[in-house]
């Protein structure tokens, strides 16, 4: 199929005649949006993406630009972002969160500015957007400047209990995404605040609810299975743990890979951080390391220089108050700084393994 160029369409206050029109000027913006508008309106039905990397090596796959069309508009439909809807690009379109910002853009005629990726890229803004797509650490260092945006997805890391408690009160309404670069980014989405409005309408708020023409359903393991006929060839069959509630929601309780079972017990890493998210102040996560009597016990791995002995007698009280017997971490351990992706996702396995041969708390 050949792509169009939407007649709306706006790049930083820009409109275009033709698609060699805006070729010519993304030029002038940066090599990646340029070179990612060529591949866009070449004559291919494919489009060549890296994955992250989040959890394994990063690699190329080829996506049908039929099928990113498709996913642009369920998100249009979803949000019911419309032509001449107002947006921002501030992430790097080298991955598919930055590149499908540019799609629906491009798709459903929306008016889009590209900023520079960074940590508050809404500093220097003095305008307001309707749609915005950021990574959890934008988010945090851009929380006075939120209000200029009317609705948030964010993606490509956890999302912690700090963060969603600083965004209850906000005007701006912010979503959590599920997804990834085979899905073409999201196909389910969760709101993250004013959890008060969506308990009292009689929805759990740790929900997912997928995106129109998609139907969900899990495998022998527990782990989530999405057929997308508009966006997926073939059925997708995920390594994360869910509890389906209904045909189109969800609750998600970690990774089938990260699963620890120590002493016979299966344990949820991400259900634990989850319950330590007010305790711990910097970066960390919950692993596994081989023993002899558990056959797994549960490490706990913080992004610090170790703490003093009055800090640690402290955290490990905090511990045993929050977690069971079997959830306790067995061990701590420190490392300065996390291994992460480009797109700094953490590395769990990667930082495990350069922390292991580190003295044990």
């Amino acid at each position: 199929m050949k792509v169009k160029l939407h007649p709306q369409f706006k790049l930083n206050s820009h409109q275009f005649k033709t698609t060699d029109e805006l070729i010519s000027f993304s030029k002038i913006l940066s090599d990646e949006v340029s070179q990612f508008i060529i591949n866009w309106f070449d004559k291919s039905p494919f489009l060549k993406v890296i994955t992250s990397g989040s959890t394994g090596i990063p690699k190329e796959i080829a996506l049908k630009k039929e099928q990113m069309i498709n996913s642009a508009k369920a998100t249009g439909e979803y949000f019911d972002l419309k032509e001449n809807t107002t947006a921002l690009l501030c992430m790097s379109p080298k991955y598919i969160a930055g590149k499908m910002m540019l799609v629906r853009a491009m798709v459903l005629g929306w008016n889009l500015d590209i900023v520079t990726s960074e940590l508050n890229p809404l500093n220097k803004i003095n305008k307001k957007y309707e749609f915005c797509a950021m990574v959890p650490l934008q988010v945090v260092s851009s929380l006075d400047d939120l209000h200029k945006i009317k609705t948030i997805i964010v993606g490509g890391g956890a999302i912690s209990n700090s963060l969603k408690s600083s965004i209850q009160n906000i005007k701006t309404d912010v979503f959590a995404t599920y997804g990834m670069t085979e899905t073409i980014t999201h196909i389910a989405l969760q709101k993250l605040n004013y959890f008060d409005v969506v308990i009292s309408s009689g929805v759990e708020k740790s929900l997912f609810t997928v995106l129109p023409s998609i139907s969900i359903s899990t495998d022998n393991r527990g782990c989530l299975v999405i057929d997308a006929p508009l966006i997926c060839d073939e059925r997708i069959i995920t390594n994360d743990i869910v509890e389906l509630k209904n045909e189109t929601t969800f609750k998600w309780l970690g990774r089938f890979d990260n699963v620890i079972n120590s002493g016979g017990i299966k344990l949820f890493p991400e259900q634990i951080e989850f319950q330590l998210a007010e305790i711990i102040d910097n970066r960390f996560f919950i692993s596994s390391e081989p023993d002899e009597l558990l056959g797994n016990k549960v490490v706990l791995i913080i992004e610090s220089l170790p703490y003093s002995t009055v800090s640690l007698n402290i955290l490990k009280e905090k511990l045993k108050t929050a977690l069971s017997s079997y959830e306790v971490p067995k061990s701590i351990y420190y490392t300065p700084n996390f291994v992460e992706t480009e797109t700094k996702k953490i590395q769990r396995q990667k930082t495990l393994d350069l922390v292991l041969n580190q003295p044990k708390i």
